[in-house]
């Protein structure tokens, strides 16, 4: 009924009366929450978990508060704790996935995104974190799909837009992204400038074209009337990685100088490390992505390469392991991983994935490689025969 001063005093004579009872704690403690009194809620909290460890309101309650404190392990110790329980809902599996992502664990916080959206498909700030996630992600299609449904549950509401057009911002959809500031009045009256963007419709719509000689002329206009604008620079450096990498190598650069968390712009950083060859200074970045972005599939795959490149194959056949638990029918993974122990002188390692890369590979795209090993089999058969070679070293499996 909204009477919440009356609602405090019942439970508090509720304590009064029955001390060793944990629901008027959880309830008065949910309460205190809601009227942002966190610091006299947490000890009611505490109290009647004490009284009743499955008291799954007081562990929920809780797990929000030490989330918003900063406390990301306790939070993610109680979530875990009140998501085992089967009539867990929505709101504490959220929770989780705020603490599993806080903590880095982005695999897992993707998980209790799905749980919470399959208890509650039109939860619109699940849709967003998943969103967020899945558009770093190798398969970023599906975090557009969630943020066409986000948008649909907008409601209008301004704030709620706002979170959308950064989303697609982020993205690069940079036309969606003035679409929908439009819609919530985040534009200045000329409709030339959006929350981040400040161009024309066309310049926009241009900067958005399947034809990369056009969308990397919209996109040069663009900077120039927005030189900080670090999603633009990102964008050139992923435009020109290929045709240009000393030219992307410095967009990245510039966006990596705006935004120095942001991973996205440090994998392509390092992608341009690696197109010029620069593949010690690749390593020493992807690493630091990692770190923060443990299931970043971009970072795993241009570290594969430069350790190959820089012969330590120990190294980078563990990160082309990482790419195959991926992506298992990643047939070029399996090439190197071959050539690896090859070099290695792991010569029946080497054997076994150059044969699972020939029953796998395309003959179109990797007709050089086919050949490549079609060469090599008769002498690593005769070195075999020969018993030459190493053994395997400890520490590396022959799963390939």
């Amino acid at each position: 009924m909204g009477r919440l001063m009356e609602a405090e005093t019942g439970f508090r004579h509720a304590l009064d009366l029955r001390k060793n009872w944990s629901l008027p704690y959880s309830a008065l403690g949910a309460l205190l929450v809601r009227l942002d009194r966190e610091r006299e809620a947490e000890p009611l909290l505490r109290e009647a978990i004490r009284l009743d460890s499955q008291d799954i309101l007081a562990i929920q309650t809780l797990a929000g508060i030490r989330l918003k404190a900063g406390d990301t392990q306790e939070a993610l110790q109680l979530a875990k704790r009140a998501t085992a329980a089967s009539e867990a809902g929505p709101a504490i599996w959220f929770v989780r996935a705020l603490a599993e992502r806080s903590t880095g664990d982005n695999k897992a916080a993707l998980i209790s995104l799905n749980h919470v959206l399959e208890l509650e498909p039109q939860n619109f700030a699940a849709l967003m974190e998943r969103a967020d996630l899945l558009i770093s992600s190798p398969d970023p299609g599906a975090g557009i799909a969630d943020l066409k449904v986000a948008e649909a549950l907008a409601n209008g509401e301004k704030k709620n837009l706002g979170r959308v057009a950064d989303a697609y911002n982020k993205a690069g959809h940079l036309e969606d992204a003035q679409r929908v500031a439009k819609a919530a009045g985040l534009m200045q009256p000329n409709g030339t400038k959006s929350v981040s963007i400040n161009g024309t419709a066309e310049e926009i719509s241009l900067a958005n074209s399947e034809d990369a000689v056009q969308s990397r002329d919209a996109l040069e206009k663009l900077l120039k009337k927005n030189p900080n604008n670090a999603i633009l620079l990102a964008r050139l450096g992923a435009s020109y990685r290929t045709i240009d990498p000393t030219r992307s190598l410095t967009f990245f650069r510039r966006a990596l100088e705006l935004e120095p968390a942001n991973t996205d712009f440090a994998t392509g950083y390092s992608s341009a490390l690696v197109q010029t060859r620069r593949f010690a200074d690749a390593v020493a970045v992807l690493r630091n992505v990692l770190v923060g972005a443990p299931d970043n599939y971009a970072a795993h795959a241009n570290l594969a390469t430069a350790l190959y490149e820089l012969k330590q194959f120990p190294e980078a056949l563990v990160q082309y392991d990482w790419l195959l638990q991926s992506k298992p029918d990643l047939a070029i993974a399996y090439y190197f991983i071959a050539t690896a122990h090859d070099n290695l002188g792991e010569y029946q390692l080497a054997l076994a994935s150059y044969e699972r890369f020939l029953t796998q590979a395309d003959p179109t795209t990797n007709q050089l490689e086919i050949e490549k090993v079609k060469l090599r089999l008769p002498s690593l058969h005769r070195q075999i025969q020969r018993g030459l070679g190493s053994k395997q070293k400890s520490g590396r499996s022959g799963k390939h």
